[in-house]
């Protein structure tokens, strides 16, 4: 009991009681420092003190793509929502709905084409806040219509991948979009167009086993957790103890499994560049000043012409 419940009048206490925002300060997984969102949000969600790279939704990583961040959402193929009738604790479908109403996403993957530093790209962002970004029919189907439509455009096709691997509650039909997406990566290697491949954390099992290491140019974030299995599964199975940092993105880029890893501040002109040079295509160059004319000068009145008598 205190002073505010027992001596202040209710309609005066609700006017002191202010609701505290539940996501106003994040807390740096590596530091434990205390970070004000709104301040993370503008540095890409890339904590300040320690360059820790926190997870980025789908809409905010479309947004950090594109110019002006604007793009076409692409319109992706309808599939069954529930097609085993799968049920464990829950109901699959009450997941389902729960994941949309959370995310606003329709499922893990969001696909949109618009202009990468004035070239035309075809994107596709896992979010691993839809159920982990798990693989399943739908998202399959984003993945390998985003493939067809950079086919049908000409353009590269890159991908953020982030995902706990296949769902579950798909069952044979989650892990046929393994194979399926892996012809749709052929399709574009056949077409001649880059398929680029973002790595970020996490990214493991069936994505990791399929498309996410099939890329002409493999990135990954800093400190991305990359592999297939889980390390303890690993050491249960070899019976050994695993260096330090395995399955992160240094290890992987200084064992060959990973060509770069680039900060996110960096993440769009290595894109842009790469672009460029896969696909052989000119810098675009930043319009030049129109060039300042003098101010004009006062018109001079030209001298009367002197009267000519007319002649006898």
């Amino acid at each position: 009991m205190n002073w505010l419940t027992n001596v202040v009048r209710p309609k005066i206490r609700n006017i002191l009681r202010r609701e505290t925002p539940e996501n106003l300060w994040i807390k740096c997984p590596d530091s434990g420092q205390l970070v004000f969102y709104k301040d993370v949000e503008a540095n890409q969600f890339v904590i300040p003190g320690s360059n820790y790279h926190m997870r980025m939704g789908a809409v905010a990583r479309l947004k950090s793509a594109f110019d002006n961040e604007t793009w076409f959402d692409v319109a992706l193929p309808e599939v069954t929502p529930d097609p085993l009738k799968f049920r464990d604790e829950r109901r699959y479908a009450d997941r389902i709905k729960d994941a949309r109403a959370r995310t606003g996403l329709n499922d893990a993957v969001k696909v949109g084409y618009g202009k990468l530093e004035g070239m035309g790209v075809v994107i596709a962002v896992q979010d691993f806040d839809f159920m982990g970004g798990s693989l399943g029919m739908a998202a399959g189907e984003a993945i390998v219509r985003g493939l067809e439509l950079a086919v049908e455009k000409k353009c590269p096709f890159i991908v953020f991948a982030a995902s706990g691997g296949a769902r579950m509650q798909e069952g044979i039909l989650s892990l046929m979009q393994m194979p399926r997406t892996t012809v749709a990566v052929q399709m574009l290697r056949e077409a001649r167009q880059p398929y680029i491949v973002v790595l970020t954390n996490p990214t493991t099992g069936g994505v990791t086993a399929s498309y996410a290491m099939l890329g002409d140019v493999q990135i990954a974030e800093p400190g991305a957790l990359i592999g297939f299995a889980g390390a303890r599964v690993i050491e249960q199975t070899i019976r050994e103890k695993l260096p330090e940092g395995f399955q992160r993105a240094e290890y992987l880029r200084d064992h060959g499994m990973v060509d770069m890893v680039v900060h996110r501040h960096d993440l769009r002109p290595t894109l842009a560049r790469l672009c460029r040079l896969l696909t052989k295509s000119p810098a675009i160059e930043p319009p030049k000043p129109m060039p300042q004319l003098p101010p004009p000068e006062k018109a001079i009145a030209a001298p009367e012409a002197p009267a000519i008598a007319p002649s006898a």
